[in-house]
């Protein structure tokens, strides 16, 4: 087994970070912050009170007045330098991830990546953030819309892509010249600690970028601040709800991402070698822990039983472990309490009456593995009424549920109240049309496993997967941390 050595055997008590500075926070609360493959504690992150959110938004809002009138091209300047910083730690970013999250390396590298696209994309914002104008709307009077930014704005992570996430948002905002404070998931802090540090290097000025870590007091002391403009949140949709509910009352722009329930769709047409490969990844990447995961998967017609048994034979193969080993293909889960709630969704498909095809949640005990491990659960015989249908496991757990015809499957996918993502698998271009046409869902795949925008594009949300009306990434997030000025002159 070849183990890569981990980036630090102990990160040590976390600080916050503040108009440019490594802050204690005010509380003496902190909680322990492990790896989930070995479960040995790495770092203790503080669970910040209102007062340190309130420091970490006076330093932001201080900041701003400077940093809005730096000139576009100044300000991508750093970004430029961000990005060569992060390609320089490459590795060693997604060996930090890999170690606080668990996922394994190759997906950990490819956020990485996804990173630095997003940081890449924010350094075109002289371009991006052009406004527009006519001569002449009247007789000698002119008239033009400019963007300009609005101040402060809260990030909210989660802990699923500690480095990625943040991205779709954070690189946008300060390349349109407001501040920002994150407060990174209190389960994997070290990504955005990282962060900060490559953020330093790179020049910005104090308080343009912030973090404070915590649970649900620092975020909702963000959510309530006033001088905080706009909310991005990225979590559970019943979190998302709060979020919205609470940020939008208090007259903030918000947008929350929620959860998902995928549906992959796979006609008798499609070339299954390709679609079991590219479902694998969608459904077991990550350890099932991503928006985008594969969870339903619904099989049209005769193609059903040759799926399901290609399905079982591959994940049964599918080898668990450290994430840092490039031969293991699928990670712990995130803690204890994952594992536990996984495993009882298992133990409710199996009690509603689902056959359990594939039972590999003893995974731990297959290589006496130490940390948060469970391993790939395929049910078939499963009605669209059970749980295991319905709500969003957030593990290594699919549900295999045949359908007569693609109307039927998309009949199923509308019942639900998520719209994430769904895919479909197919050689017809006429089945694809319909289906990418009909269903209403933000991320539509086509022969593709995970349908993740990349960071020129929106990532896309409807129904119950997201909140708002401006996503993250792309020419979203630009509208997102903006607004329009409209500016009629005269000159006599």
């Amino acid at each position: 087994m070849t183990v890569l050595s981990e980036p630090k055997p102990s990160y040590g008590r976390l600080r916050n970070y503040i108009g440019g500075q490594w802050v204690e926070p005010s509380t003496g609360n902190y909680m322990d912050v492990d790896n989930p493959a070995t479960a040995q504690v790495i770092a203790q992150v503080p669970l910040s009170s209102t007062a340190d959110v309130q420091q970490a938004v006076t330093v932001a809002q201080a900041a701003f007045p400077a940093w809005r009138e730096t000139p576009p091209v100044a300000r991508v300047r750093h970004l430029f330098a961000l990005k060569d910083l992060m390609e320089q730690h490459f590795e060693e970013l997604a060996r930090t991830i890999t170690q606080e999250h668990g996922k394994v390396i190759a997906e950990a590298r490819g956020e990485v990546r996804r990173a630095i696209e997003n940081v890449e994309v924010a350094c075109g914002i002289p371009s991006l953030m052009m406004g527009y104008g006519l001569e002449d709307i009247a007789k000698g009077i002119d008239e033009e819309a400019v963007r300009q930014p609005l101040g402060v704005f809260g990030v909210i992570a989660p802990f699923n892509f500690p480095l990625m996430v943040p991205t779709w948002f954070t690189p946008y905002a300060i390349a349109c010249g407001n501040t920002v404070v994150v407060k990174p998931s209190e389960q994997v802090p070290i990504s955005q600690v990282r962060f900060a540090e490559l953020i330093q290097e790179a020049g910005f000025p104090p308080g343009v970028f912030n973090i404070v870590h915590g649970a649900r007091d620092a975020a909702d002391a963000l959510l309530e601040h006033p001088e905080v403009k706009g909310i991005s949140f990225v979590g559970s949709t019943p979190v998302a709800k709060h979020v919205y509910a609470v940020a939008s009352a208090h007259g903030k722009r918000v947008q929350c991402g929620g959860g998902a329930k995928n549906f992959l769709v796979v006609m008798p047409d499609a070339n299954l070698d390709a679609t079991v490969e590219a479902m694998m990844d969608s459904i077991f990447g990550s350890t099932g822990q991503r928006c985008l995961a594969g969870s339903v998967v619904m099989p049209i017609g005769s193609v059903a039983k040759p799926l399901e048994e290609r399905l079982v034979e591959a994940a049964r193969a599918w080898r668990l472990g450290n994430g840092l080993d490039e031969a293991t293909q699928m990670g712990p889960l995130i803690s204890h309490r994952s594992v536990e709630r996984v495993l009882g969704y298992v133990d409710k498909g199996v009690q509603a009456g689902a056959k359990l095809i594939l039972d590999r949640r003893n995974a731990r005990n297959e290589g006496e593995l130490p940390g948060h491990f469970v391993g790939p659960c395929l049910f078939d015989q499963v009605q669209p009424d059970m749980a295991i249908a319905r709500e969003e496991i957030f593990g290594p757990v699919a549900a295999i549920i045949p359908a007569r015809s693609l109307d039927e499957a998309i009949e199923h996918i509308h019942v639900l109240p998520y719209g994430n993502a769904a895919s479909i698998f197919t050689a017809s271009g006429k089945a694809a049309r319909e289906f990418k046409h009909r269903v209403v869902c933000g991320n539509i795949g086509v022969n593709i496993g995970v349908a993740a925008p990349m960071a020129f594009f929106p990532f896309a949300g409807m129904k119950e997967s997201f909140l708002g009306t401006l996503h993250g990434q792309g020419r979203d997030a630009i509208d997102f941390f903006t607004d329009r000025k409209v500016v009629i002159t005269r000159w006599f």
